[in-house]
């Protein structure tokens, strides 16, 4: 049996260290605590995001279990930033750099405290993979578990979502709806605690992390208010005692197969584009080469089968009542669409943890048969081209249609792009391009959330298509592609695209191009200056300073 305290015991079994253990004391340990191994709980909770809001309450029956099994568990914080409430807003640009605020400082205090071993209890987006980037650095063993997903809102015998708000925006603002309308479908659309309800980057990254083996089965399509959440919490103890005792670390369980598990299952459910980000990020973290092609490989052969909002009709709640996200994963397994064979927090093997579960049966309708999938290959396309050159990333589920072709319409900020489709300056026939909104020239590469929902909303959703430097919040749906590199503010070819010029997308043979020659690429490239940063101190300068581009999924360590 492993060691299980080789960490703490430096300060807790160390006659050299009396303070640290003098102060141990203060804390309510006693000596018979000290010898346990000491576990690191960290919480994403804070109050103002539902996402969030009940995390610190799950923190406290992860303790309890841990508690129960033997080991001492100790609670901390770090922060965490709300997507649906900053979307729209500057305070969005500090989203994506929150994963790595995250990564560093669940880093930070798990080796600083010299803890044995991770909990991390999280809810909203960046919370999940900033919580596993941090498991990999220290290597201990870890589990995540996530809050779980909201119910849903409803308004008039249809289920609402967060993004029923945005797109109901759209629909006040062409007139389709009155504010009276609107303002209910605000009122009801987030009834309580969980994360946005649909397919969108939570819940994407939450089963993309179960299926890669960091969570325990189930973890993350139980409900947030559902009381098997609870029992969830309380079963993590007797889970990291097998960890402990087996010596599991995370690089034991994240390997080049379990990404492929993720990245292949987020297909199936019909993912955010966020995956592919985020998935890239934890792979480098991991030393594991998976480059955009390994994304593209997977999405052409898995198809789509998850009819889940945004661009479906159920929630993810439905799914759980369906047998979760265990029995999507063991429909793969029959598939020969899963590695079963690797390793997951449990001890066991997917294969393992799968075997006496049910696949999910051909009767339900949230999970199509593979004789009738939205989408016979995968939803996530990696496009390319003279606009593209580091390639970009494409949501298209073929009901907007799989090629558009448009005139470009060019603003150089969200601010400017809402206001253009506001004001109805977007017209049917448009490609929209929003720029200098990526990882360096937002700074932060904000989601644009509010301009596609508010195409949609206008009814536009299959008459214009959207492109950006910037990225998409799972919600995001319509012709729809983001990530492209290199972006505006280091040169790439979108920031010499002018308004009025003919953009060409393709979906089908995965490129993306401006209908100009080299010569005149050229030409514009001459006159073309790099703006100056648009923040000069604090986090996101730094954020700005330090950050790589999309096609390596906004890492902030590669110098």
């Amino acid at each position: 049996m492993a060691e299980l305290n080789k960490y703490s015991k430096q300060v807790t079994q160390d006659g050299s260290q009396p303070a640290a253990q003098a102060m141990l004391h203060a804390i309510g340990l006693n000596d018979e605590d000290l010898k346990k191994p000491m576990i690191g709980v960290a919480s994403t909770g804070y109050e103002g995001n539902p996402c969030n809001m009940h995390l610190n309450d799950l923190a406290v029956h992860v303790k309890r279990g841990i508690e129960h099994s033997g080991q001492t568990g100790l609670i901390f914080n770090t922060i965490g930033i709300s997507d649906g409430i900053s979307m729209g807003t500057s305070g969005m640009k500090y989203s994506l750099p929150s994963r790595d605020i995250i990564a560093d400082s669940m880093e930070a205090v798990v080796k600083g405290m010299s803890y044995d071993a991770m909990v991390a209890i999280v809810g909203c987006d960046k919370n999940m993979p900033g919580s596993v980037m941090a498991m990999l650095r220290v290597n201990r063993p870890s589990i995540m578990v996530y809050g779980g997903t909201i119910a849903p809102g409803y308004h008039n015998g249809k289920k609402l979502d967060v993004v029923s708000a945005f797109e109901a925006w759209g629909q006040k603002v062409s007139g389709a709806i009155d504010d009276d309308e609107f303002k209910a479908i605000v009122q009801k659309a987030c009834p309580g605690p969980g994360a946005c309800g649909g397919m969108y980057t939570a819940n994407t990254m939450a089963s993309a992390i179960e299926a890669m083996g960091l969570t325990l089965p189930n973890n993350s399509s139980i409900p947030a208010a559902h009381s098997d959440k609870v029992l969830e919490c309380e079963a993590v103890g007797e889970a990291m005692k097998v960890l402990l005792e087996k010596d599991i670390k995370p690089s034991d369980i994240v390997s080049k197969k379990s990404i492929e598990n993720a990245f292949r299952l987020a297909t199936i459910l019909g993912g955010s584009t966020n995956a592919v980000l985020h998935l890239m990020a934890i792979a480098k973290t991991a030393d594991i080469d998976f480059t955009l092609e390994d994304f593209q490989k997977i999405s052409d052969s898995t198809p789509m089968l998850g009819d889940l909002k945004p661009s479906g009709q159920y929630v993810f709640e439905d799914l759980y009542n369906e047998g979760g996200v265990p029995a999507v994963m063991k429909f793969m397994l029959n598939h020969d669409m899963l590695h079963g064979e690797c390793l997951t927090v449990t001890g066991k093997t997917i294969a393992e943890n799968l075997a006496d579960v049910e696949p999910i049966s051909v009767s339900q309708d949230v999970i199509r048969d593979l004789n009738k999938p939205i989408k016979s290959t995968g939803h996530i396309q990696i496009l390319y081209g003279n606009l593209a050159e580091e390639g970009s990333v494409a949501k298209i589920t073929g009901k907007e249609g799989l090629a558009f072709e448009g005139t470009a319409r060019v603003f150089d900020s969200e601010e400017a792009a809402n206001e253009g489709i506001a004001s109805g300056a977007v017209q049917k026939g448009d490609v929209v391009v929003i720029r200098y909104v990526g990882p360096k020239g937002g700074p932060g590469m904000p989601e644009m959330l509010k301009p596609t929902s508010a195409i949609m909303g206008a009814g536009l959703g299959k008459e214009v298509a959207l492109i950006t430097d910037g990225r998409f919040s799972g919600g995001s749906h319509g012709f729809v592609v983001g990530h492209i590199t290199p972006e505006a503010q280091t040169g790439g070819t979108i920031a010499l695209v002018k308004d009025g010029d003919k953009i060409r997308i393709d979906a089908e043979k995965n490129e993306i191009h401006v209908e100009l020659s080299d010569e005149e690429i050229t030409e514009r490239r001459k006159t073309w200056k790099e703006p100056t940063l648009k923040v000069q101190s604090g986090a996101l300068y730094k954020y700005a300073r330090m950050v790589s581009s999309a096609s390596k999924g906004c890492i902030t360590d590669e110098f």
